[in-house]
């Protein structure tokens, strides 16, 4: 196979209509280095060029269209400064239209000919009820019928630069018609018979000439579905390999007993019923536990799920066992968060726990660092200060990571190093991740998903208001405020911004307390900029019931909890992420009272943001509001980093073929259980394959 793979290597330059120059652009723009690099540039959609319109069917200008006709006459027209454009009157039997270039006049002029009949091919422009095309593609007929090229035809992504030297989608098309025939017997197949039969694969080397140029549209989806699947299965195939390397090879603590801590807990402690979803969490986990295998469990749940609380129940089944538990939060805020919430839920129980940050004093240090040593600090909550090599621990068997993409890996990896075998590791986000990312991004973690929400957290109410409701807005508020409740009001901006036509913080705040006056009504006010002191102040009048409204930016995002807050108004929605809102809502509705979220928003919303806005109205699920915002932002945004493996996709796409993805899953899962090591001969073509994809990867699953 290595053979026939040489070809792919071939330098790009060496490829007839490269040569030393375009291949340094190719390289430099598109990251194109060699042959299998530009096969595997696929094109990003297709136009058919088996139609013909006349000039009098031309009815709207948002479809590509392809003329017959002919060049009557030629008109260069003075622009600014040395600027000319070329114009040119083309005609067929029902009419005419204008062609315009703004570029390149001289070039244009002199290699178009007036009275012979071309093939026009562009997206029209209205001007004055009259189609012009701006910079079309014309092929002369006798060429246009010499081309293999009159079905559906490529279109390759391009730059600027690569436009410049003749490297268009076209100038790609036509050297892909140079690499394709090259490639003959030279892409051989490495799925066995049955597996292609099996998952209904086409053939390998007639799915890379289909993609590229495709005979018809039903050959074409079956060639990119092979091309898709080709690149998910090798994803899950590594990561599933990864994962069962990770079991037999690292050896983790038995926790036998569940003991006097963890029943006490359950029967006399838990503040409320635990849902169905946090009960199937807490049995996977101890199933994990029990056998001694080590853990790397993933723990998604929703904003109020109750992670935490399935969290603390496993660090009680460590204490039971005589380990001791760490929990590693990315900020300070939050870790003293989980501090202070743990520290309540232990109220009756002789459990010593303690907080570590970058803030701790040396007198504080020394005490924890001498009561880990000894075994009896059972439970260090703090940031990533837990991973200096001075904390040692006396036995140390769970390690709590709460959202883990803020941490690197190699801080991670530290975690491991603190007793004579692995800490079980237990990844918690609040983030709701889709299904589909994430089995390729934590695909070598065993996921666990909370997804209901505790009994009493009741729905909250969302809707859409325009600022030609404000009033209406400000009626229902003073409703609410009536009953003894409190409002969030949110704001994008802390000061005016010139570009940016939103209500700022300060404008809003002026609103709020000509609509709300003293002393009647209190409002509040809290920012990024203001002291620290300040801040907090602001936050206690809140959260102790003196002030009815909370003027904000996004910084109560991660905030304090105000049961009696039954009212979130977002200004300018249409600005904020989905996630975002997503998360600013959930600090209403944590209380018995029915609560309300309104989104404000200005006159003029780009689509994504009315997709959004409807999206919020709709549904409060986080896992199917990341769904689509993983549609609009794409996977890479979301996670902010690509530490868990290299999401190199050229043909596939997450947020589209999640489908696919299962399928390919499962057919690597299937695989795996017949022949662990690939070691049949048969399987030899995806051995081989697994190896030249993981060859120059950093394995990050044997470390996270």
């Amino acid at each position: 196979m290595s053979q026939n793979n040489n070809i792919l290597q071939t330098p790009i330059e060496y490829l007839k209509g490269v040569g030393p120059s375009k291949a340094e652009l190719l390289k430099k723009e598109l990251e194109i280095f060699t042959y299998g690099n530009l096969l595997h540039l696929f094109p990003f959609r297709y136009v058919d060029r088996s139609k013909f319109y006349k000039i009098s069917e031309i009815n709207s200008a948002e479809t590509d269209v392809q003329i017959i006709g002919k060049i009557t006459s030629f008109a260069e027209v003075a622009g600014k400064g040395r600027n000319k454009r070329l114009t040119a009157k083309f005609q067929d039997e029902t009419g005419t239209v204008d062609l315009v270039w703004f570029q390149g006049a001289r070039w244009v002029k002199a290699s178009l000919k007036a009275n012979i009949p071309y093939v026009l091919f562009g997206k029209p422009n209205v001007f004055n009820n009259q189609y012009s095309f701006p910079h079309p593609e014309l092929e002369l007929v006798s060429d246009f019928k010499a081309s293999p090229m009159q079905g559906l035809q490529p279109v390759y992504p391009s730059t600027e630069k690569l436009n410049a030297r003749g490297l268009n989608a076209r100038g790609i098309a036509k050297l892909m018609k140079v690499l394709i025939p090259q490639l003959k017997n030279k892409t051989p197949e490495f799925y066995p018979a049955y597996f292609r039969k099996e998952y209904k694969l086409a053939d390998r080397e007639k799915a890379f000439k289909e993609v590229h140029f495709p005979t018809e549209v039903e050959a074409l989806k079956f060639a990119r579905r092979r091309l898709k699947f080709d690149e998910f299965f090798f994803m899950q195939l590594e990561m599933i390999r990864q994962r069962e390397i990770h079991k037999h090879k690292y050896r983790g603590f038995a926790f036998r007993n569940l003991g006097h801590y963890f029943n006490d807990f359950y029967s006399n402690n838990l503040p409320f019923e635990l849902t169905g979803a946090q009960k199937r969490v807490l049995k996977e986990v101890r199933k994990d536990l029990m056998h001694g295998t080590h853990m790397n469990r993933l723990i998604q749940g929703d904003v109020g799920s109750g992670k935490t609380i399935v969290a603390l129940m496993c660090m009680l089944m460590a204490i039971d066992n005589d380990f001791q538990s760490c929990l590693m939060a990315p900020t300070e805020i939050l870790a003293r968060q989980h501090y202070t919430g743990l520290k309540e839920l232990l109220g009756g129980l002789d459990i010593e726990i303690a907080i570590l940050t970058g803030s701790s004093k040396t007198a504080e240090r020394r005490e924890i660092h001498s009561k880990l040593e000894d075994g009896s600090l059972k439970i260090l909550i703090g940031t990533h200060a837990l991973i200096e090599d001075k904390v040692k621990f006396k036995n140390l068997g769970l390690a709590v990571v709460d959202e883990q993409h803020r941490f690197g890996v190699a801080q991670r990896a530290k975690l491991w190093k603190k007793n004579t075998l692995p800490p079980h590791v237990l990844v918690m986000t609040a983030t709701p991740i889709p299904r589909t990312l994430a089995m390729t991004v934590y695909g070598n973690l065993d996921i666990s998903v909370i997804d209901e929400l505790p009994p009493g957290r009741k729905a909250i109410t969302t809707v859409a208001r325009s600022d030609k409701r404000r009033l209406e807005v400000f009626g229902f508020i003073k409703e609410e405020i009536a009953k003894g409740r409190q409002v969030y009001a949110v704001y994008p901006l802390i000061e005016e911004s010139e570009k940016m036509d939103y209500k700022d913080l300060m404008d809003g705040y002026e609103s709020m307390t000509r609509a709300f006056p003293r002393p009647d009504y209190q409002v509040s006010i809290v920012h990024g900029k203001m002291k620290a002191a300040d801040k907090d102040f602001e936050m206690q009048r809140f959260v102790q019931g003196k002030t009815q409204i909370l003027v904000a930016t996004t910084v109560i995002e991660v905030g304090v909890n105000v049961p009696n807050a039954s009212v979130m108004i977002i200004e300018s929605a249409e600005r904020f992420g989905l996630s975002q809102l997503h998360q600013l809502r959930g600090r209403v509705g944590r209380g018995a009272e029915k609560s309300y979220c309104i989104l404000m928003m200005g006159e003029k919303v780009s689509a994504d943001a009315k997709k959004r806005i409807k999206t919020m109205v709709e549904t409060q699920d986080g896992f199917k509001i990341a769904e689509v915002d993983m549609s609009l932002r794409g996977p890479g945004d979301l996670m902010g980093t690509r530490q868990s493996g290299d999401l190199d996709l050229k043909i596939a796409d997450i947020a589209k073929d999640g489908q696919l993805l299962g399928e390919s899953r499962d057919a690597a899962t299937d695989l795996l259980k017949k022949d662990p090591n690939l070691k049949n001969s048969e399987h030899n073509g995806i051995k081989n394959m697994l190896l030249l994809k993981t060859k120059n990867r950093v394995q990050w699953g044997r470390i996270s």
